[in-house]
C-alpha cells in the first residue's frame, strides 16, 4: 500500500526571484521601482501557470504499511550484513547507531572495520582490557555454581548464567525496551542483538512485544522514516530528504511535521517550537500555581501563599486578618459565607457591549474555576451552569452552609492537638454536622 503523496515543503531562494543582492547602488527609489516592476508580471505569470505553478512547500513522501516498511528495513540490513560480513541482527544494531545512513557506514568501514563495530557497541574496543575465558563456573550476578553450558556471554566475554540473562531481558522488555538492551556487567555497554535476546524471553506473547518494540526503534532511528503519530496507526512515512515539512497519513489523515512528528509549524523550525512549547508549559504551570495558591494582602499588597487550612488568613507583614476567598476584612466578615461564595453578576451587563459581556462571562468562569481548586470543587461547576433564579439562590445558600461547616471542621482539626479532654467529641460532632449539610445538598440537587 505504498502511496506517493505531495505535501508542502521546499525552500525558495533569492535566485528564484531574480534578486541581485550585490547591486545596491541604485538607492531606495530604484529599489522601490524594481519591486514594483517585479510584481507587475506576477499576475500574468500566475494566470499562465495556473494549477501547475511552483509550490514552495512541495514535498515528496510515501506512506508504507507494516509489510512494506519491513521490506525497506530488511533490504538495507541484508546489504550491510553482506558488506560487513556480520549477522543480520548485528547489522541492525550498526544501522541503528548510525541512523541507517548507509553511506556513512561504508565510509567508516573503509577506514576501519573494527572501529566501526566497536563504535556501534557490537564488538569490544581494541583499547579495552580483554576478559579471559572464565575458569570458574560461578555466575557473576547470582553467584551460583552452574554447568558450563548454562553460562552465556556476548563478545565481551562477560559470562552469566542463563537464568540471570533471562530475568535481565524479561524485565527490560516488559518495560518497553527493544534496541538498547546491553550486557549486565558493570561499565560494559555492549549491545545485545535480537537473536541473543529472543531465545531468552519466556512465552510467545513477550516475544511478540519485543518484535514490536524492535520495529518501533528501527523506524524511529531511521533518518528517512517516521511513524505516523495518529492513534494506533501502523503507517510509516518514507522520504528521500528528511526535512521539517508537512506530511499527511493516507490512513488516518493525521497531518504533522516529518522531522519532529509534532503539529506542522511552518515557518518556525523544530528546536524553536520545542523551546516555545516548553516555555509556555512552564509559564502556565507557574501561573496556575500563583493563581491557585497566592494572593496579595488587601491592606499592604504583599504576596501571600496559602498552603492549607481554613480561609481565615493573617498577613505576616501587617497582621491584617482577612478572608482568603473574598479578601474581605475578617472582623466584619463574620459568618457571611453565603455572600462570599456566591458569584455576583453585573446587573447592567445586558446594556453593555458584546466585548464587555464576553469579559463578564470570562470573569464568571474564572470565579468558579478558581473555586474548583478548593473544597466542594464539584459544586462550583454545577453552580456555574445553573440558570439564575430562586433555585440557584437556594443551591448557593446550601453550598455556603456546607462550606461554612467544612471551614469550621478544618479550623478544629488544625487545633485538635491543643484541645483539652473532650475535644474528640467536639470534633466528631463537627464532622457529623458537615456530613449532614453534604447530604442535604445532595438530596435536593443530585440527579435533578
Amino acid at each position: 500500500m505504498s502511496v506517493d503523496m505531495n505535501s508542502q515543503a521546499s525552500d525558495s531562494n533569492e535566485e528564484d526571484l531574480g534578486v541581485n543582492s550585490e547591486d545596491d547602488d541604485g538607492g531606495d527609489d530604484d529599489d522601490q521601482g524594481d519591486i514594483a516592476d517585479y510584481y507587475d508580471g506576477v499576475a500574468g505569470d500566475m494566470e499562465q501557470q495556473g494549477a501547475d505553478s511552483f509550490d514552495p512547500e512541495e514535498y515528496q513522501f510515501t506512506c508504507l504499511n507494516y509489510r512494506e516498511s519491513q521490506k525497506v528495513l530488511c533490504d538495507e540490513v541484508n546489504s550491510i550484513a553482506a558488506i560487513l560480513k556480520v549477522l543480520p541482527a548485528v547489522a541492525k544494531l550498526v544501522l541503528v547507531h548510525f541512523h541507517w545512513q548507509v553511506s556513512q557506514i561504508l565510509d567508516r568501514y573503509k577506514s576501519s572495520s573494527s572501529q566501526l563495530l566497536s563504535e556501534a557497541q557490537v564488538q569490544p574496543s581494541s583499547t579495552c582490557r580483554s576478559v579471559p575465558t572464565p575458569q570458574s563456573l560461578q555466575c557473576g550476578v547470582c553467584l551460583q555454581l552452574v554447568r558450563r553450558d548454562s553460562l552465556l556471554a556476548l563478545p565481551c566475554q562477560h559470562s552469566f548464567c542463563k537464568g540471570c540473562w533471562e530475568q535481565h531481558c524479561t524485565v527490560l522488555v516488559k518495560d518497553g525496551m527493544g534496541v538498547g538492551i546491553s550486557c549486565m556487567a558493570q561499565d560494559c555497554s555492549l549491545q545485545m542483538p535480537e537473536d541473543f535476546v529472543l531465545p531468552l524471553l519466556p512465552g510467545e506473547e513477550l516475544k511478540d512485544k519485543y518484535r514490536r518494540y524492535l520495529f518501533r526503534d528501527y523506524v524511529e532511528s531511521h533518518f528517512q522514516l517516521q511513524l505516523c503519530p495518529g492513534a494506533d496507526c501502523p503507517i510509516v512515512i518514507q522520504v528521500q530528504e528528511p526535512r521539517a515539512r508537512r506530511v499527511q497519513c493516507i490512513r488516518c489523515n493525521e497531518v504533522f511535521c516529518f522531522k519532529c512528528r509534532a503539529m506542522y509549524h511552518a515557518p518556525t523550525d523544530c528546536p524553536t517550537v520545542r523551546r516555545w512549547l516548553t516555555k509556555c508549559a512552564d509559564d502556565s504551570e507557574t501561573a496556575n500555581y500563583i493563581s491557585a495558591h497566592t494572593k496579595d494582602c488587601p491592606k499592604c499588597n504583599i504576596c501571600i501563599e496559602k498552603n492549607g487550612g481554613c480561609n481565615h488568613m493573617q498577613c505576616s507583614k501587617c497582621k491584617h486578618d482577612f478572608c482568603w476567598m473574598c479578601l474581605g476584612d475578617w472582623k466584619t466578615h463574620g459568618s457571611e459565607y453565603y455572600e462570599c461564595s456566591r458569584y455576583k453578576e453585573n446587573p447592567d451587563i445586558v446594556n453593555q457591549s458584546q466585548q464587555a459581556q464576553a469579559r463578564e462571562a470570562l470573569k464568571k468562569y474564572l470565579f468558579y474555576f478558581e473555586r474548583c481548586r478548593y473544597t466542594l470543587q464539584y459544586t462550583y461547576p454545577y453552580a456555574y451552569y445553573m440558570e439564575s433564579g430562586p433555585r440557584k439562590k437556594l443551591f448557593e445558600y446550601q453550598q455556603a452552609q456546607l462550606e461554612a461547616e467544612i471551614e469550621n471542621l478544618s479550623w478544629k482539626v488544625e487545633r485538635a492537638d491543643s484541645y483539652e479532654s473532650g475535644s474528640e467529641g467536639e470534633l466528631n460532632n463537627q464532622m457529623h454536622i458537615a456530613e449532614q449539610r453534604r447530604r442535604t445538598l445532595l438530596k435536593d440537587f443530585h440527579d435533578t
